[in-house]
């Protein structure tokens, strides 16, 4: 039978988990977006070395597991550079990263999406290639990049949950903590999947609107 009462009587800390759950997708996706954008408009530029060099990072950092960046960032930076890191830190840093080499694939596929024509009547008009960006092509592009930008946001949310391998307490890990001492893992874990599904399925369907809007637009 479910005792529920290991929910209840810890219910704070799995509140807590939320928030700082919630906190650390907000975070990182905005650091992921910016990097992102950078990276996009490195591999979309005419310098070839920039462009490679945006492609590394896309490549590096999309195809080594977020668990292995994780436990590198919080584990192997102090040893190999020297640099004393929170777990926080190392947290936030691994998942903008890893976030931003997707990010980037997703800005690429949008700026690449609009007519060339659109490019080459703003090199007419004497607009230099960042003016070009911002005034012509990325506010065409961003309405494209809405729905996947907002799916990826969704997979940043889960991506969170790994962050228990390096104590950050987050809602996975708030939930090994209250099985731990109440020995009701079912209870808790069930919980847990009821609250990322009460986060996740309004934000899915929000996406999918958005995605639905962009293909009869």
């Amino acid at each position: 039978m479910f005792d529920w009462s290991a929910i209840t009587q810890n219910s704070h800390l799995i509140w807590s988990g939320v928030l700082i759950t919630l906190e650390y997708t907000v975070i990182t996706s905005v650091i992921g977006l910016v990097i992102g954008l950078i990276v996009a408009l490195m591999q979309l530029n005419t310098n070839k070395i920039v462009v490679t060099v945006g492609r590394l990072f896309v490549e590096f950092f999309r195809n080594i597991p977020l668990l292995v960046w994780l436990l590198w960032a919080y584990y192997a930076l102090p040893i190999f550079m020297g640099i004393n890191i929170s777990k926080e830190a190392a947290g936030i840093l691994a998942l903008s990263l890893y976030g931003a080499a997707y990010f980037a694939e997703i800005f690429r596929a949008g700026i690449q999406s609009i007519d060339s024509g659109q490019s080459d009547a703003a090199v007419a008009l004497g607009m230099s290639y960042r003016q070009m960006n911002v005034r012509v092509i990325l506010p065409q592009a961003l309405r494209r990049m809405i729905p996947p930008l907002a799916g990826q946001m969704i997979i940043q949310l889960k991506n969170t949950t790994l962050l228990a391998v390096i104590t950050v307490p987050d809602l996975l890990y708030q939930a090994e903590y209250i099985a731990s001492f109440t020995y009701r893992p079912l209870e808790v874990y069930t919980t847990i999947a009821l609250v990322f599904l009460a986060i996740l399925v309004p934000l899915t369907y929000i996406a999918r609107r958005l995605e639905q809007k962009e293909v009869k637009s």
